[in-house]
């Protein structure tokens, strides 16, 4: 599989969602935010919800979640996450928990098995994975947002310009057309 085609595949997939600017931008940021936590078993239920239940574009949350969460960098925003938890909560968590949790959902044993090892960790390591992880995501989903806001409303911008020239041919051909020939 070549990788540079598949992204580039993605990356045009994403370019061609349609819908309101605002709303594309929106669920992309549901996206990045949902994507940056560290809850690997409940991103695309979390996203397709969250998206649903605000209106906005699902398929962009689900693309931008892509990006952000892949198997690239799960350890970065998991290790990121403990870090973080670990500075600004009373708790302590170490590596080695967080990376036999990481191995359970990466090993593809699946839902359950997932859920009941994050279960079994204790109320300590959820605590500081989540409010690690909810300082990474807010920058990071407000960056997310405005940097796809952009990007949208300038491809709104050339599909309308596009469109305003297109008219403009179909006016001179139909002027073409009616003058009489002599």
């Amino acid at each position: 599989m070549n990788l540079t085609r598949l992204r580039q595949y993605y990356y045009l997939k994403f370019l061609r969602i349609k819908g309101d600017p605002k709303d594309i931008a929106w669920g992309a940021c549901i996206g990045a935010l949902i994507g940056t936590m560290p809850v690997m078993p409940f991103h695309t239920i979390g996203i397709i919800a969250v998206c649903f239940l605000t209106r906005t574009s699902a398929m962009a949350g689900l693309f931008s979640s892509l990006v952000i969460s892949n198997p690239f960098t799960y350890i970065p925003i998991y290790y990121l996450s403990m870090v973080i938890g670990n500075s600004i909560t009373p708790y302590e968590v170490n590596w080695v928990k967080i990376e036999s949790i990481l191995n359970v959902i990466i090993s593809g044993h699946g839902f359950k098995e997932s859920v009941t090892m994050l279960a079994s960790q204790g109320s300590e390591i959820i605590i500081v994975m989540l409010s690690g992880g909810l300082v990474l995501t807010i920058p990071t989903a407000v960056l997310w947002y405005f940097a796809t806001l952009r990007i949208f409303l300038k491809i709104r911008e050339k599909r309308r310009q596009k469109h305003i020239l297109r008219e403009k041919k179909l006016k001179k051909k139909e002027k073409n057309r009616e003058l009489p020939k002599k």
